[in-house]
């Protein structure tokens, strides 16, 4: 909502606005260097290289994937068959410029995320551990605690006897 007010305001129509990506027809007076600018203003910014663009669109079509898990459970499809067909390249090319361009392997990306969504869940406390770990597709309740551990520190039981533990937004990473 933020980008569609913003880019509104600067003139533009606004044809469609997703996560990480706007469809518009600027004026010919507005420059794509003045857009950049007002988002900045709102914490957001333009992104110009396609390699760039490419990495964004991989971590929506990772948080896309953590949702599909949740919906499918254990019959979900594979990571890198999702999201290879989600951004429409081969899935060892999109890992190889992930790898390059951030501080994570797509793999540990992903990870990363269903720990975030973990706590989450935990933080709700309307499901168990048991209960957490099939609807995100763990293999088993021990494998989701061993993870969380390794990722976190604590385990899933510190964790929820915690006093405040930051947990990070998912669309923040």
């Amino acid at each position: 909502m933020v980008v569609e007010s913003e880019l509104k305001a600067l003139g533009a129509e606004v044809q469609a606005v997703e996560l990480g990506y706007a469809q518009v027809q600027l004026p010919a007076t507005l420059t794509l260097k003045e857009i950049d600018a007002q988002l900045k203003k709102c914490g957001l910014e333009l992104i110009y290289e396609p390699e760039s663009l490419l990495i964004e669109q991989t971590k929506i079509a990772v948080l896309d994937y953590l949702n599909h898990v949740q919906a499918k459970g254990n019959n979900a499809k594979k990571l890198s068959e999702y999201i290879a067909l989600k951004v429409g390249k081969n899935y060892g090319y999109l890992s190889k410029i992930f790898s390059k361009y951030t501080t994570d392997t797509l793999e540990s990306y992903y990870i990363h995320l269903r720990v975030e969504k973990v706590k989450e869940l935990l933080d709700y406390d309307q499901l168990n551990a048991s209960e957490i770990a099939m609807t995100l597709g763990y293999s088993s309740v021990h494998y989701l605690s061993n993870q969380f551990k390794r990722i976190t520190g604590f385990s899933v039981s510190e964790y929820k006897r915690r006093v405040k533990i930051d947990r990070e937004s998912l669309d923040s990473l």
